[in-house]
């Protein structure tokens, strides 16, 4: 679904203020076709440098991709820095990452960005410099070298986030002893994901009226109306055109998306392209290899009824009161949020309906890893096998049938 011009303009000035940029000025400027050159027209880059030298403007934003050779070109006529949106982006990821993992995943992104834009088109890359034989040989240009350099970084950077990937199986391995269900929290940036995290789990994690005010993932507890407890994750926020640096980069991350038994999609239901960012969240996840899981079926959240006027928010009640996977809430208020725990607490009883399984005894890796992996809650044995029934989400059930299998 297309997005109005006015809402792609808004969502670019609500990204540059994330980062507590002042801005200035934005318009929309139609193109009847693409500059190669820089991307605009003549007059609309003299235009614009006008009014860039009367405001003292120093970063110019273009809510689109530019190359780097139209970089090049509008920073000269312009006189000031100018980024694309995927760089805004990448900004903004740099500037609220906390955790060790999330800087990685950033500057990993960052340097995936910069090296595709390393072309000879700056003339300060092509300056010649000889070597010691550990930063190139003679002749080697600051281009190659910066290239280089920036290669090994990735690799050493792939490397650590790859010791962070298996640390983070292990706290899995450990949630599922327990074990857990997790129920993982998605949605386009901005949509509340974080308030209702605090709502449902009683947190205080930070949750700000800012594009990707959540950065790296957060998990806690909560208990569900059966007295069961679920494990609740809160991830980044999606948003369209997520520069693939990015989906690259954090798919480490949303690994937690994966593993999930829930995906709980948390929209803003107030907001004029809900319908568009929904299917831009659907698009992310499909990239991420999880479109099973949104064929599966999702729980949608509506989020923000509260914002809603009296008879759009009676009409969303009643057009949602027979569709048991949406359920319209407030985080800001609580509404809703009963019926939200109500309807996890069942879909995960019924995704983890006990199963009666029996196992030989000379098995014990097999009974070892149902105990591992599901909730056994009754077992008797004779003089050979185990019978046990186990509580098994249908991705374990599936993956200890192809475990019997192999063996």
């Amino acid at each position: 679904m297309a997005r109005s011009p006015e809402a792609r303009l808004a969502e670019a000035v609500g990204l540059a203020e994330a980062i507590d940029l002042d801005v200035a000025g934005a318009e929309i400027v139609r193109l009847p076709r693409f500059r190669p050159g820089t991307l605009l027209g003549s007059g609309t880059v003299e235009s614009i440098g006008e009014r860039i030298t009367e405001g003292a403007v120093g970063v110019v934003i273009i809510d689109a991709t530019v190359t780097p050779v139209q970089q090049r070109n509008l920073e000269r006529a312009w006189n000031c820095k100018v980024i694309d949106r995927t760089g805004l982006i990448l900004e903004i990821f740099g500037a609220r990452a906390r955790t060790h993992e999330g800087r990685l995943q950033v500057e990993l992104a960052a340097l995936s960005y910069q090296k595709s834009r390393l072309v000879r088109s700056w003339t300060h890359l092509e300056r010649q410099r000889g070597g010691f034989g550990f930063l190139g040989g003679p002749g080697e240009s600051q281009l190659e070298i910066d290239r280089r350099l920036i290669g090994e970084r990735i690799a050493k950077l792939k490397g650590e986030l790859e010791a962070t990937k298996r640390t983070r199986a292990l706290h899995r391995t450990a949630r599922r002893r327990v074990p857990y269900p997790v129920v993982a929290l998605v949605g386009y940036t901005n949509a509340g994901k974080s308030t209702l995290f605090n709502r449902l789990t009683q947190s205080e994690v930070v949750a700000k009226d800012l594009l990707f005010a959540t950065l790296d993932p957060t998990m806690r507890r909560v208990a569900l109306p059966s007295g069961r407890q679920a494990i609740l994750s809160d991830t980044v926020g999606f948003i369209s055109d997520l520069p693939t640096q990015l989906v690259a980069a954090f798919r480490a991350t949303l690994e937690e998306v994966s593993e999930a038994e829930l995906i709980v999609h948390v929209r803003d239901v107030h907001h004029p392209d809900t319908e568009a960012q929904r299917q831009d969240v659907h698009n992310v996840l499909g990239e991420l290899g999880l479109g099973s899981k949104v064929e599966d079926g999702l729980i949608e959240v509506l989020n923000k009824i509260d914002l809603l006027d009296a008879d759009e928010h009676a009409d969303l009640l009643n057009r949602n009161r027979r569709n048991h996977d949406v359920v319209p809430v407030s985080a800001v208020t609580g509404e809703g949020c009963a019926a939200l725990l109500a309807l996890l607490d069942q879909r995960l009883e019924s995704d983890r309906a006990p199963v009666d399984l029996d196992v030989p005894l000379s098995d014990g890796a097999a009974i070892a890893w149902l105990y591992a992996h599901g909730e056994v809650v009754d077992r008797r044995d004779d003089e050979t096998r185990a019978y046990l029934a186990v509580r098994l989400s249908q991705a374990d059930l599936g993956r200890f049938k192809h475990r019997l299998t192999l063996h």
